[in-house]
C-alpha cells in the first residue's frame, strides 16, 4: 500500500477497540488501487462492484476513522463535493477551471503568498487542504472559451 501496510492500518483499528472486518479490508484495498482523489460515492460504487452488499454507512464510517489515523484526508472540490485524498504526500489545495473542468494541485510553496496575505490581513490561518480556487485556465483564456 502506498500509505501504510494493511497490517499497520488493521493494528490501528484494533488499538482503538474496533473490529477488523472484511468490509474494511475491502475498502482499504480499493483505496490502495486509487490514485489521487476519490469521492465517498465513488468509493461506495467501487466497493459495490466487488461486493454488492457494501453499505454507504460502512464506507463513510471507515473513511472517518481512516482520516483520523492519517490514511486519507478530505477536502471539498469546486462543486462542493467532499473528496478524499488518498495519503497525500503533502498538504495541498486546488486550482479549478470552471470552463473545462481541469484541476491542478497547488502546494504550500505555490500558495505561500496567498496564505500569508490572509494571515497578515486578518490573522486567519488557512487550511490549504480545504483551499480550492476557481477561475479560468490559460488554455481556455487563449482559445476564448474562458473569457469572462
Amino acid at each position: 500500500m502506498p500509505f501504510a501496510t494493511i497490517e499497520a492500518v488493521r493494528d490501528r483499528f484494533r488499538s482503538r477497540g474496533m473490529r477488523w472486518t472484511p468490509q474494511r479490508r475491502q475498502i482499504l484495498d480499493v483505496l490502495d488501487h486509487t490514485d489521487g482523489h476519490i469521492t465517498g460515492g465513488e468509493l461506495v460504487e467501487r466497493c459495490r462492484a466487488r461486493d454488492p452488499l457494501t453499505t454507504p454507512s460502512t464506507v463513510y464510517r471507515t473513511l472517518r476513522v481512516l482520516e483520523e489515523i492519517g490514511v486519507v484526508c478530505h477536502a471539498h472540490g469546486a462543486d462542493g463535493r467532499e473528496e478524499f485524498h488518498v495519503r497525500p504526500a503533502s498538504e495541498h489545495g486546488h486550482l479549478y477551471c470552471r470552463r473545462c473542468g481541469v484541476s491542478w494541485e497547488i502546494d504550500q510553496a505555490a500558495a505561500a503568498a496567498t496564505i500569508q496575505s490572509f494571515r497578515q490581513a486578518s490573522g486567519f490561518a488557512v487550511d490549504l487542504s480545504h483551499l480550492t480556487v476557481v477561475g479560468v485556465c490559460a488554455d481556455c483564456q487563449r482559445t476564448g472559451t474562458g473569457a469572462s
